[in-house]
């Protein structure tokens, strides 16, 4: 098992989805977004696929961004290769960290590999390209074919000496042999340390990959904000994901991401009104690399279309939610748990016997601590705070208001309202 290459606790996530993000859908109009994404506290950048999209079996008018027709070449659609040199070394100047998606499992149907290497490819009993999992527009590769595992591994270093990117989010992960990931990495990371996310949830694939999916975590918070679950299978899982890997690998958690908004819904369609207090959840958890996806922080409320353009509006300087992301990921930033290596010590519903509230204590009391309750029903609440554990005086991390949980024992919460405290010593 690899150890990560990188410090990746405290850090946090976002998807930039090129095609919509702007007008033009260039590499140019998205830097200037960068001065924002900075002052919001982003870490780490996923670009969507930026090679070019076969035109066979294209489908829409753009086609999917997973049918690449090249892995070494630009999407003319989003600018030159020059133009994306300059973002990121733009985003390097800022602080970010610049992955790319990675396309592993296959190709587009009229990719260049199909004329010059078509022996890279699986056949059907026809001796025909196929995709086996249904997906029309792709065909599949064959990992055991030694050559082609080569080829891939080079194309991936190119996009290293090329541009410098700092890592891979490695699409459908766990459809490709987790000993090509092993090779690749133990290939590419001799080049430059990098960050690997893999598109998965088998905790096996942590042998290769310092950030899994929390797939299973998404779908579990929409069933609690529809009452189909409670606040213990929250704890449940959230101890199975902290049991199955190993000190600085990180689950990557979301509310949304390009596929869950245009496939199944934005996270207001999926979570209602619970929509921000998943999405605060899922930013403190102990064990969580937050991901947020393009338009997020304005918020869009629209799904995405996929494979046409489909512009995300800016429609002022400061997006609404800006500060409600920057407040969450500031505290992650500033606080000595978050940025400790191993996963920060925490407790889990052990602040009220409320089956309504789901309780957060990160810290073992006193200096720094971290807690924050949640109310996961509709109604307002009244509730009991067990305090022998939060010593001291608080912040509120949004209204900047003082508690002191030893006096304030009793508190009310409204529908779906959240708050969050840090402990005033490691503020001041």
């Amino acid at each position: 098992m690899f150890s990560p290459s990188h410090h990746l606790s405290g850090t946090s996530m976002y998807e930039v989805n090129m095609r919509q993000y702007t007008a033009s859908g260039t590499f140019q109009a998205f830097s200037l977004h960068l001065p924002r994404l900075k002052d919001m506290g982003i870490d780490i950048l996923w670009f969507m696929p930026l090679t070019p999209i076969s035109i066979k079996e294209r489908k829409g008018t753009l086609g999917s961004y997973y049918a690449a027709s090249d892995y070494t070449t630009i999407n003319p659609e989003y600018g030159t290769s020059d133009d994306f040199k300059k973002l990121v070394s733009k985003a390097h100047d800022l602080g970010f960290k610049v992955m790319i998606d990675w396309v592993a499992n296959h190709t587009g149907w009229d990719h260049t590999w199909t004329h010059r290497y078509p022996h890279y490819y699986l056949k059907n009993d026809q001796g025909m390209f196929f995709e086996k999992n249904g997906w029309e527009d792709v065909i599949d590769l064959d990992y055991n074919n030694a050559e082609m595992r080569q080829s891939m591994i080079e194309c991936m270093g190119f996009w290293i000496h090329e541009y410098n990117i700092d890592g891979f989010r490695c699409d459908m992960a766990m459809l490709v042999p987790i000993d090509f990931w092993l090779e690749a990495r133990t290939t590419l990371d001799q080049v430059k340390p990098l960050i690997w996310l893999g598109e998965c949830e088998d905790p096996h694939y942590f042998e290769a990959f310092d950030m899994l999916y929390a797939w299973e975590w998404m779908h579990l918070t929409k069933a609690v904000a529809h009452s189909n679950a409670n606040k213990h299978d929250l704890a449940d899982i959230m101890y199975k994901y902290l049991s199955c890997k190993n000190r600085n690998q990180r689950h990557l958690y979301f509310t949304s991401n390009h596929d869950e908004n245009s496939w199944n819904g934005t996270e207001y369609e999926r979570y209602g009104h619970a929509a921000l207090l998943y999405a605060a959840l899922t930013t403190l958890l102990p064990d969580s690399i937050p991901l947020i996806y393009s338009g997020q922080e304005l918020p869009v409320q629209h799904r995405l279309k996929f494979f046409d353009k489909d512009e995300i509006i800016w429609t002022m300087a400061q997006p609404q939610l800006h500060s409600f992301y920057q407040a969450l990921i500031q505290l992650r930033h500033r606080s000595k748990w978050y940025q400790a290596i191993d996963t920060p010590p925490s407790s889990i519903n052990s602040l009220t016997h409320d089956d309504a509230i789901f309780t957060l204590h990160i810290g073992y009391g006193g200096d720094g601590d971290i807690f924050a309750i949640f109310n996961l029903r509709p109604d307002h609440i009244t509730f009991h705070l067990h305090v022998e554990s939060l010593i001291g005086k608080y912040r509120n991390i949004y209204t900047g208001s003082i508690i002191e949980p030893e006096v304030e024992r009793d508190v009310i919460l409204n529908g779906f309202e959240f708050r969050v405290f840090q402990n005033l010593i490691q503020n001041t």
